[in-house]
């Protein structure tokens, strides 16, 4: 499932590698789960698909596919397990590290495309100034595939800085201390833990604005990237939701010990898996709707308008909330069995419900979006 993208299926499938990956995933989910991580060789074969440089330019020597491609290969990724697909998605990278310096970037694509960063970015920490660049030091949560990164980045405040965009430090892994101290109920082997940085000198060079206009002219770059932001998160949560309900549609043919009719015969399940059908593939469309149309104008050399980022951004909220509400769903109607710890109904509902409390997609976005729409001001908060 590559989202009816001949491209994506071409670069992604090639040698079977990516098939290979995901029943590899599928086979060992609940061990990544048990280790809050993904493994390195999982990491290995994410940059061998292409996972990293989906979105370089091809000057780096990157793939440069358009937005739907990549999104449609984090939801594939999704659909063995979220935690994989949700590491997978931070691939998204490349685009706003188009903001760095374009010598800086020359410098981080040296060895290759394929680099692999990770960043925390809340609550950005005070610096201090001189020399050139700034002396780093603090404590970011929320650095999911930290583990199996070679380069971190991490918000900081500059003193005199108004843009309202906060200011992100890359710098080496090696740099940086990862204290182990995520313990979720969901996605629970994205290994989103803290990183601490004490006293690192990063050059100004090495620093950029999230959000802030890139380096480099392409309509690629050109897209919304906070927007691109919310997207392959909430990709995660279409993936997720959708193994959910083909695990519910197996389970159709299972007859109850208490010698009730199979799943499949009761009405209330066929109620609810078609309106979670209904419900799922409602929302992939607008989804991928929104994201070609937006991709089409930036391909016709025109530019994104707030219109434009704030649709993409109500339809990826909307996908978040959708794929909890499928998993719920599909959850019900796994009755007393999908309540143990390792089911894979119980685990889909926990993902898909950290997928939906995320800022970018909570359901308060309903609100922003609902405020441009009414051409009541822009996006409040983080955009």
């Amino acid at each position: 499932m590559l989202n009816n993208s001949p491209r994506a299926a071409e670069v992604f499938l090639e040698g079977g590698v990516l098939e290979e990956t995901l029943a590899i995933i599928r086979k060992n989910a609940l061990d990544y789960r048990a280790m809050r991580r993904i493994p390195q060789d999982i990491v290995d074969r994410f940059r061998t698909i292409g996972v990293y440089r989906a979105l370089v330019l091809k000057q780096f020597g990157g793939l440069e596919l358009g937005p739907a491609d990549f999104l449609g290969l984090v939801e594939t990724i999704a659909e063995a397990d979220a935690s994989c697909g949700w590491v997978a998605s931070f691939g998204v990278s490349a685009t706003y590290l188009a903001a760095l310096p374009l010598e800086t970037l020359h410098k981080f694509y040296a060895d290759g495309p394929d680099v692999v960063f990770a960043g925390a970015i809340f609550p950005p920490q005070k610096v201090q100034a001189g020399d050139g660049g700034f002396v780093v030091s603090g404590r970011w949560p929320y650095a999911s595939g930290c583990t199996g990164a070679s380069m971190i980045g991490v918000g900081i405040a500059v003193e005199g800085e108004s843009s309202g965009l906060p200011r992100t430090a890359v710098m080496p892994a090696s740099a940086v201390t990862i204290d182990e101290t995520w313990n979720t109920i969901g996605l629970s082997a994205t290994g989103s833990h803290d990183v601490v940085v004490d006293k690192v000198f990063v050059s100004e060079e090495w620093t950029f604005t999230r959000g802030g206009k890139p380096t480099l002219e392409s309509p690629l770059y050109a897209y919304p990237s906070l927007a691109l932001a919310a997207q392959v998160l909430s990709v995660v949560g279409l993936g997720c939701a959708r193994r959910a309900l083909n695990e519910v549609l197996i389970m159709g043919e299972r007859r109850s010990i208490t010698g009730a009719p199979a799943l499949g015969d009761r009405p209330y399940v066929q109620l609810l898996v078609g309106e979670a059908e209904a419900e799922l593939s409602a929302a992939r469309a607008l989804f991928y709707e929104t994201t070609h149309n937006v991709w089409a104008r930036l391909s016709a050399g025109e530019s994104a308008t707030e219109a434009d980022a704030n649709a993409v951004r109500l339809a990826a909220t909307h996908a978040a909330q959708a794929s909890f509400s499928v998993a719920r769903k599909c959850f019900t109607i796994g009755g007393i069995a999908a309540v143990q710890a390792d089911h894979i109904l119980g685990r889909c509902l926990q993902d898909c419900a950290v997928v939906a409390q995320h800022a970018f997609m909570a359901s308060g976005n309903y609100e922003a979006a609902g405020k441009v729409e009414l051409g009541r001001g822009g996006r409040p908060g983080y955009p």
